[in-house]
């Protein structure tokens, strides 16, 4: 009888396993089935191996996603940052969305706190960037961080948003969704949301991510930084 966790209907010698073509297996059951299909039984089953095996390489699911996140952003996240503080925020900023972009199922495993223990250095690098930007331009440690926290939650809102509305859409079959909200049979008491009317779904879809940003760390910025000479007395 074979082992409880082997592979049935598999016989000879299992094939060799390496963490290329573990997480290799797992990016193809995201892209066929979702983030929330992968799980350490159904990797196994995609690999031909015993779940046991594959215990040697990741600890849990947790730890299998954070692999493949890392990975991601050792191919992903190699900007060259400018010097200028401001500049560096920004650049290191649009280069975490644009990663997360692409594959917006990490934007979700990154949203509870406490994520930065698990990550890899070119991940870390984009942090560090944004913390010591703010620090360079007079904020203080404690404020440097709710900069990057601020500039997080936007980061990552906007990419959730944009991904969930695009499977809407797609479910839904039609461009605007549901997003022309405008049925409601007397919108005198609404004249400004009247008067864009349909234009509201385009509107809302654009892209506006660069220039939002540069006023967000603008403002971040401006209200952290300490004032440059005391009040007068």
């Amino acid at each position: 009888m074979p082992a409880p966790d082997s592979p049935r209907g598999r016989t000879g010698r299992p094939p060799s396993t390496s963490r290329a073509r573990i997480l290799a297996a797992a990016r193809r059951i995201i892209d066929r089935d979702g983030w929330e299909k992968l799980t350490v039984r159904r990797l196994a089953a995609e690999l031909g191996i015993g779940t046991t095996t594959l215990y040697h390489h990741v600890r849990d699911r947790e730890d299998l996603l954070i692999q493949l996140l890392n990975e991601h952003a050792d191919r992903t996240l190699r900007p060259e940052l400018p010097g200028e503080p401001r500049e560096r925020i920004i650049a290191a900023a649009t280069a975490i969305h644009d990663s997360l972009a692409a594959w917006p199922w990490a934007a979700e495993v990154l949203t509870t706190d406490g994520f930065l223990g698990r990550l890899g250095g070119s991940a870390l690098r984009m942090v560090e960037a944004v913390v010591g930007g703010a620090i360079e331009h007079g904020c203080t440690p404690e404020q440097a961080v709710g900069v990057f926290r601020d500039i997080w939650y936007y980061t990552v809102g906007e990419i959730l948003v944009r991904a969930h509305s695009a499977h809407r859409r797609a479910v839904d079959g039609r461009p605007g969704g549901r997003d022309a909200f405008f049925d409601v049979p007397d919108v005198s008491h609404l004249p400004h949301l009247a008067a864009l009317g349909d234009r509201w779904p385009a509107l809302a879809a654009r892209d506006t991510y660069p220039r939002a940003l540069a006023a967000l760390v603008d403002g971040l910025l401006a209200q952290a930084a300490p004032a440059p000479f005391p009040p007068a007395s």
